[in-house]
């Protein structure tokens, strides 16, 4: 399984012509299997971060290290069939809409060889029976609610197995059943060994799960906590 590190990752964008730091300095160690939740308001730097790990973007200053090889635009190696990868959900929906559930999957499904036992479709089925739409693949887009969506997304997330899941708000504007059923999903996907990567606003859930805590302010970690909740900046120290 990876291990993840950032050293002193800068990203800008352009506002104006002026070039603002996104993410600013950021140093970060994501060890394998770790469940980490990123947090922050709006504008904080949460997608950028995960679009940096994700291997998305690259980085204007710093490096990436993926099981202590830096990875960078020339150096796509996590794309390659024989390499463990990152699954990623991005906020922004990439389901074609004149494609089926199915033909949207073989896409991804195709990309990658080495499941000698699983076929393409069998791989298909298993993934939305995990994301609870098994009858799912026959459908267009249009067809399925929001929620469902997003939950196959998560189908073609995990598809390949990935040994990292990186999730970019995948629970915005979902019901709280469905929120729920998705937390208990992707619990049950890192206990598996999967190490997941989650930007939500999911304040209450994030609560509950207490996992990992990172939170953003400004494009800095302003915190990061083991078995945290939603805000916490530092760990209390005991009483002397």
């Amino acid at each position: 399984m990876p291990r993840i590190q950032l050293e002193n990752i800068t990203k800008y964008y352009n506002h104006e012509k002026r070039l603002i730091p996104a993410v600013k300095d950021i140093n970060l160690v994501i060890e394998p299997r770790d469940f980490v939740f990123v947090t922050g308001s709006s504008g904080a730097g949460k997608s950028t971060l995960l679009q940096l790990i994700a291997s998305e973007i690259t980085p204007d200053e710093g490096k990436i290290y993926f099981d202590h090889i830096e990875y960078n635009a020339k150096r796509t190696f996590l794309r390659k069939p024989k390499k463990d990868g990152i699954g990623y959900v991005s906020q922004l929906s990439h389901l074609m809409r004149k494609r089926t559930i199915t033909e949207n999957l073989m896409m991804v499904a195709r990309m990658k060889t080495g499941f000698r036992k699983e076929r393409p479709h069998e791989r298909i089925e298993k993934a939305l029976k995990m994301v609870g739409l098994p009858d799912a693949g026959r459908f267009y887009p249009v067809e399925l609610s929001q929620g469902e969506c997003r939950r196959v997304e998560l189908a073609r997330a995990i598809l390949n197995r990935p040994s990292v899941l990186i999730l970019d708000e995948l629970t915005a504007n979902l019901d709280e059943d469905t929120i729920w059923d998705l937390f208990h999903l992707i619990s049950e996907i890192n206990r598996m060994g999967t190490t997941v990567i989650m930007a939500t606003h999911a304040k209450n859930f994030v609560n509950i799960m207490r996992k990992r805590v990172i939170t953003l302010v400004a494009g800095e970690i302003f915190g990061d906590v083991q078995k945290g909740r939603y805000g916490d900046v530092v760990k209390q120290q005991p009483p002397l």
